[in-house]
């Protein structure tokens, strides 16, 4: 059975930093990606990274403050969040693929993981 375990989220300030967590069990998938729920918004996605090649796609409202890796022999993806901000303020999530995707086409999702950003 799959299941995607997010951590690292919590409340700091802004211009702080904090690094997600997301433990994959059961495979290696080929794209992970991170999302973004904000109460009373859609879900935004922010960025993913294939396993192979080190493709990573970002949405522009993150680029440069935000970068997904990945360890494929732990099955684990991460983001590094810095600079953050309040409206960075938002339920994170980790989604999975097994196949090449960006923004839309994951199958299997996390439960989410709290950010909230003061200022």
């Amino acid at each position: 059975q799959v299941q995607l375990v997010e951590s690292g989220g919590g409340l700091v300030q802004a211009g702080d930093s904090l690094r997600l967590s997301c433990a994959a069990s059961g495979r290696t998938f080929d794209t992970m990606g991170w999302f973004r729920q904000a109460p009373g918004k859609e879900r935004e996605f922010l960025a993913c990274m294939w396993r192979s090649g080190g493709i990573r796609v970002y949405s522009d409202s993150v680029k440069g403050r935000f970068t997904i890796s990945r360890d494929n022999a732990k099955k684990t993806a991460y983001l590094q969040m810095n600079s953050l901000k309040p409206e960075d303020t938002a339920t994170y999530y980790c989604a999975a693929s097994d196949t090449y995707v960006q923004r839309l086409g994951y199958k299997y999702w996390g439960q989410g993981t709290q950010v909230t950003v003061s200022s």
